[in-house]
């Protein structure tokens, strides 16, 4: 199964490319729920959390993790936040992987495509997948976007600017789908993606590397 990160920033079109490709027939795992799934009630990240930021952050009959306190703890300095990430990201790498082998075990997909809410958080993953795609647009095509979604353009420009910047993401994309010509322009490059991996067999990283190790014998 080939695997793939689908990184973009708010209303860039993240969402219209997963939606895209999975009716091509890829499957889609969305890496913010895996994360959310990492602080399940009484997990090992959940007591590791508890432990750096207190116990009671849990409620102490359900276990369920109490996510704004966490969150108005963890975030109000960098040094905080950067803690919280060095005990989550383990556990979230662990899931991921685990996530991927089982929609390869269950072979009903040629292609894996994981939706990635912060691709500069999770370098560390890279090495799961084959390839990273990344959608752009122009930040005004953007805010107007947003804004037709109901969002305050005040609130659009805070989020923007705690987000990569594009710049970071066509530096670490291997792909990037251009985003501000329409949905028919974006549905072409992305068929156009697909159909070439389709042609090549969906070959993997792995596969790459010892066809090519094969070759220099």
């Amino acid at each position: 199964m080939y695997k793939v990160f689908l990184a973009g920033g708010i209303a860039s079109g993240k969402s219209t490319v997963a939606r895209i490709l999975e009716s091509l027939g890829a499957s889609r795992i969305d890496l913010d729920q895996v994360s959310r799934s990492v602080l399940s009630p009484r997990s090992a990240c959940s007591d590791a959390v508890c432990r750096e930021f207190g116990a009671d952050l849990a409620n102490p009959v359900t276990g369920e993790m109490n996510r704004a306190l966490l969150a108005r703890r963890a975030f109000s300095t960098p040094e905080s936040g950067a803690r919280l990430e060095a005990i989550e990201l383990p556990f979230i790498s662990d899931a991921l992987a685990k996530a991927l082998a089982a929609e390869e075990r269950a072979g009903r997909a040629p292609v894996c495509v994981v939706e990635v809410p912060l691709l500069d958080r999770v370098e560390s993953m890279l090495s799961q997948v084959d390839e990273v795609l990344c959608v752009v647009a122009p930040l005004d095509v953007r805010r107007v976007r947003a804004k037709g979604r109901g969002m305050d353009p005040e609130d659009f420009d805070r989020r923007v600017v705690l987000q990569p910047s594009d710049e970071y993401l066509r530096s670490h994309a291997d792909v990037v789908f251009y985003n501000a010509r329409g949905e028919e322009d974006l549905e072409a490059q992305i068929h156009a993606w697909w159909d070439a991996h389709e042609r090549a067999g969906w070959e993997s990283r792995s596969a790459r590397a010892c066809g090519e190790a094969g070759a220099l014998r």
